[in-house]
């Protein structure tokens, strides 16, 4: 098969299309023709040398959701068959003809979506369904805080908690990325760049906050959150440390918590894998929540859209896709 590989670590340059050995599925798992891949930041970390693989995925492919069609079936697997359309959370390996997926973690795909759409969900809704609704708690008629509005996740959080009754904000960084949050449910959108959230939002504070900003934010996050409010972290871009005081979070009542996806148990993706299709694809089908493709490339075109999600300009998620 051919796949995008990291030759060494460096820039978007290092991601070549290459011939590699077609994986072979194990008992539990499926082998899925790719015809489809979503991009995400831990791909480009992979790519950079920072954010090694776990053991048991291929260590130089990268590429965490897929979408395509089930080719073959380890001896164990009884729901998928040759010729099952899925999309799925894969470990690795995503930027490729062929990819092995364990079958608990494949979901069918839906109806109305093309490949490409599909293989935008899997990373993004798993993220914020484990985070923004299990860790996060977040409940109908909260007010939530979602930063990075425009992002992958961002969309997506957004869809999902005006779905589940909640009252959204959001910060992004331009005038068009702020209108798009708010089309998508946001009430509203902070422009970060000329504005400081934690001001248009003090007087009314909010239950929770989804945060992949880190740094500065850290202090105005916590000012903000209502007593006993939830701050979940999933990406610190700005940086982890941040001084907090204490007394100040006992009184509060505040939650600090957040998560990683990649290294998780597979007993954990299992399981979250049926709290998605349980809770997020009805959802999809009735159209309240609704993938946002921003552009596709050929995955011989991964370095190129490497550099557009490395710039921040896309409004959505970024989608490697076969030649038709």
């Amino acid at each position: 098969m051919k796949a995008v590989v990291i030759t060494q670590p460096g820039e978007p340059e290092v991601l070549q299309w290459t011939e590699q050995p077609t994986p072979v599925p194990a008992h539990d798992e499926v082998l899925v023709q790719v015809l489809a891949a979503g991009i995400n930041r831990p791909d480009i970390m992979q790519r950079q040398g920072k954010y090694p693989p776990p053991p048991g995925v291929p260590q130089h492919i990268p590429g965490l959701e897929i979408a395509g069609i089930v080719t073959q079936c380890g001896e164990a697997v009884t729901r998928w068959a040759p010729g099952d359309k899925v999309c799925a959370l894969v470990g690795g390996g995503g930027y490729a003809e062929y990819c092995t997926v364990p079958a608990a973690q494949c979901l069918p795909m839906p109806v109305a979506l093309s490949y490409a759409a599909a293989a935008s969900l899997p990373e993004t809704v798993y993220t914020v369904w484990s985070n923004l609704f299990q860790r996060g708690q977040l409940q109908q008629g909260e007010r939530v805080l979602i930063h990075g509005g425009s992002s992958g996740i961002g969309v997506t959080a957004i869809q999902l908690a005006k779905a589940f009754g909640a009252t959204v904000f959001a910060t992004a960084g331009s005038a068009e990325k702020c209108r798009a949050c708010e089309d998508l449910g946001a009430t509203t959108c902070i422009n970060y760049r000329t504005a400081d959230f934690e001001a248009v939002l003090q007087s009314q504070g909010v239950h929770v906050i989804l945060d992949m900003i880190g740094g500065d934010y850290i202090p105005k996050n916590l000012r903000l959150l209502v007593p006993d409010g939830r701050l979940v972290f999933i990406n610190t871009m700005k940086g982890s440390k941040a001084e907090i005081d204490m007394h100040y979070i006992m009184r509060q009542r505040i939650t600090i918590t957040g998560s990683t996806l990649r290294n998780r148990e597979a007993a954990f993706k299992a399981a979250l894998t049926k709290a998605v299709e349980q809770k997020v694809w009805p959802l999809i089908d009735s159209g309240k929540f609704q993938p946002v493709v921003y552009k596709t490339f050929l995955f011989t075109e991964a370095a190129a859209a490497h550099r557009l999600l490395e710039s921040s300009e896309h409004i959505g998620k970024l989608v490697l896709v076969r030649e038709s």
